[in-house]
Order: C-alpha cells, then sequence, then structure tokens
C-alpha cells in the first residue's frame, strides 16, 4: 500500500504484545481474587483490586522511563527488545502460585512494557521523512494492529482457554504471544526501519 516494509513488520510485533497484555489483563484481578485472597471473604475483590489498579498505574507511567533509556542509553531497538524479553519473562514467572513470585512477574512486565511500548511508536515515526504525507496513514495501520491484539487476547486467554484449562493457562498463552512478538522483533534490522531518519 505504498508503506515501508517495516510498517507491516511493527505493526505486527505490537499486535501480539497487545495481545499479551489485554490477555493477561482480562485474567489478572479475579485470578488474584481466587488465588491469593480468598480466604479474605468479601475483602478478596478489594485486594485484587489494588493489585490490579497497582499494576496498571505503573504501566503506563514507565514509559516516560523507557523513552529516556532509549534516547539516551540503548537506542530504540535494543530497547523494545530487551523490554520484549523482560515482559516474556514476567508472564511466565505469573505461573507461579505463590505471591511474592505473582508480584515480581507483575514487576517484570511493567519495566519491560516501559521500554517496549513508548519506543515502538517512536519506530513508526521514524520510518517517514518529515512532512511525508503518509505517516498519518501509516499510524491508523499501526493501531489497526494494537486493536486487533486487544479484541482476540480477551477471547482467547480467558474466554477460551482461561475458562476451559484455568486462568492460570491463559497467563501462558499471554506469554506465547510475547514471544512470538519477541521473535518477530527480531527479524527487524537496521536498514528495515530506515537509518538515517535519526534512528539509532
Amino acid at each position: 500500500l505504498g508503506h515501508p516494509v517495516a510498517l507491516w513488520q511493527l505493526s505486527n510485533i505490537e499486535m501480539w504484545e497487545r495481545f499479551s497484555y489485554y490477555g493477561m489483563r482480562a485474567l489478572l484481578a479475579v485470578y488474584v481474587a481466587t488465588t491469593f485472597f480468598s480466604t479474605y471473604g468479601d475483602q478478596a475483590n478489594a485486594e485484587a483490586s489494588l493489585v490490579y489498579g497497582g499494576y496498571t498505574a505503573l504501566v503506563y507511567a514507565t514509559g516516560i522511563i523507557g523513552g529516556y533509556i532509549a534516547d539516551h542509553v540503548l537506542g530504540y531497538q535494543r530497547s523494545i527488545l530487551l523490554g520484549a524479553i523482560i515482559m516474556a519473562a514476567g508472564l511466565f514467572v505469573l505461573l507461579i502460585e505463590d505471591l511474592h513470585w505473582f508480584l515480581v512477574g507483575l514487576a517484570l512486565i511493567v519495566a519491560g512494557n516501559g521500554l517496549f511500548k513508548p519506543n515502538i511508536s517512536t519506530m513508526i515515526g521514524k520510518l517517514y521523512k518529515p512532512g511525508d504525507v503518509r505517516r498519518d496513514s501509516g499510524f491508523t495501520i499501526f493501531y489497526m494492529g494494537i486493536n486487533l491484539g486487544a479484541l482476540i487476547a480477551p477471547l482467547i486467554t480467558s474466554a477460551w482457554i482461561g475458562a476451559t484449562w484455568g486462568f492460570k493457562w491463559g497467563f501462558f498463552a499471554a506469554g506465547i504471544g510475547m514471544i512470538l512478538s519477541t521473535l518477530f522483533l527480531g527479524n527487524i534490522t537496521q536498514e528495515k526501519v530506515g537509518v538515517g531518519h535519526g534512528l539509532h
């Protein structure tokens, strides 16, 4: 459609990352309430909400730090790849049915997301030279990938896998999605994303 090839690759990477994120988030509150706070009675949902709220708040807050690290330390591609690996590790740590390890897994996902999420959007912008009229439609295609991942994630991880085999395995499915994102990311090269457009 007249866009750089890397746009489609980055959209695919982001689709699987969003599948991972929204897939685990669809399970998070219910899993925490039933697995770790079931003895709390009426307070189980309140405790689970604190975990859920703290996690989602930190996910959005760490993007600033991740952007700084990419700009001044690692560069965009290395930051995204490192973030993807850390998130995948965190998702598999969630399979350990111990609250302390579960919180470690959430912390890893938060840290990885901070490196991944803001910088992949920046890479999309770097595909186009200043003033390129294709930029807006390029971001539209990119966000279609995001929306597709977010749409199918709860249906697969929660409504199907979680409901059939247990919520724990829904986290496993989300982890597989993150591994796919990481593998696709490994095929991105400097040449494909446009060296000379300010990408480093």
